[in-house]
């Protein structure tokens, strides 16, 4: 009756472990101790219990339906015989449902249980207009977070000469927080009337957004002897302290030749931390996008590779619509900005999951 090949099963199983792991791990005075741990080991069980639940309960249906076979095999009372089959079919339909929605669960297991992201928003092409736009986009996601009930954490910005930002890095953790944004990456392309434009022409700008998942330390391949760490003086504009006290931290991975610098706050020992933070998640990004250069093309035909240079959606305030343009949709554009973005993700990730199981 088995409707699932015999290598997802094997993965069910190892996620089947891995679910008990952290069921174990919440009761576990030390994680109990650690506010961090219990988050993590919570995103992480939340995320393998929409795909184990259906899967112990598939396995159920499987030995209910082998029973009943066992006892149609050796029963000759009519009736009985006509109940085992009765069973055998309602099972049979039970199982099938299942398994389809365990491969559909199955193929976002991974990206549902990273429980932390990265956003680099930079100004794109516009000038001062995209350094505003740039800011607009900040927004856009910040008050999505907030609906989300998510946490944001800002690692560093810099501000535009006009207002808005020429660059800003945060941090959004929460559950759901990657499975929704990981597909932000790339081009948002705005089309409006700049507020220093006097002659009421349409300008279009851009802002390009990054998108990184951000791993645990044990998830990457990082030694700390690879790494190349320097304390400096803080560049740019600021107080009687931020140009005279080594408080800014650069860091080079000599390996990829990947570098950081944080300079955002005037505590060395904090920018240290999020300079480690920052490059943990570029190296991760890097390994992950190397182990899967393989994956099917149609996906990122579809969904979009998330690189900064393709353009992904264009905001046009004359029509009041935003069009992504990875789907052909149009959607409202003062809700997008109000942060309600859910409804367009949704899409996203039904198209994705259609592609990802025509490649299983």
């Amino acid at each position: 009756m088995s409707a699932l090949p015999d290598n997802l099963i094997a993965k069910l199983e190892e996620l089947a472990v891995q679910f008990d792991a952290c069921e174990a791990g919440l009761l576990s005075p030390e994680v109990l101790a650690d506010h961090k741990r219990i988050r993590e080991f919570s995103i992480r069980r939340a995320a393998l219990d929409k795909v184990v639940r259906p899967f112990r309960s598939w396995q159920q249906a499987q030995s209910e339906h082998r029973d009943a076979a066992s006892l149609l095999a050796g029963e000759t009372n009519e009736d009985m015989r006509g109940m085992a089959k009765e069973e055998m079919a309602a099972l049979e339909r039970d199982a099938a449902a299942l398994a389809c929605e365990i491969q559909s669960k199955l193929v976002h297991a991974d990206d549902d249980a990273i429980g932390s992201l990265i956003l680099e928003i930079r100004a794109g092409v516009g000038g001062d207009e995209a350094a505003l736009w740039a800011g607009d986009i900040l927004d856009m996601y910040q008050r999505f977070a907030e609906i989300r009930g998510w946490q944001v954490e800002d690692l560093a910005v810099s501000p535009g000469d006009q207002g808005g930002v020429r660059s800003v890095t945060i941090s959004i953790s929460g559950e759901g927080a990657w499975s929704c944004l990981g597909y932000e990456g790339g081009t948002h392309q705005v089309k409006r009337v700049p507020a220093t434009e006097s002659q009421g022409r349409v300008h279009t700008s851009t802002a390009t957004v990054a998108v990184l998942p951000e791993p645990e330390e044990v998830e990457i391949k990082l030694d700390v002897a690879d790494v190349k760490e320097m304390i400096t003086t803080a560049t740019g504009p600021g107080g009687q302290n931020v140009n005279k006290v080594s408080t800014a931290v650069h860091l080079i991975h000599e390996p990829t030749g990947i570098e950081v610098r944080m300079q955002d706050t005037k505590s060395q020992s904090q920018n240290r931390q999020k300079a480690w933070k920052l490059l943990r998640a570029r190296l991760y990004e890097r390994q992950r996008a190397e182990q899967e250069a393989s994956r099917a093309e149609s996906r990122a035909a579809m969904i979009g590779s998330g690189s900064r240079a393709e353009k992904i959606r264009t905001y046009r305030y004359k029509d009041a619509i935003v069009v992504d343009h990875r789907i052909g949709r149009n959607f409202p554009l003062q809700g997008m900005l109000q942060g309600d973005l859910q409804s367009l993700i949704d899409e996203l990730i039904e198209l994705d999951t259609a592609q990802r199981l025509a490649a299983l």
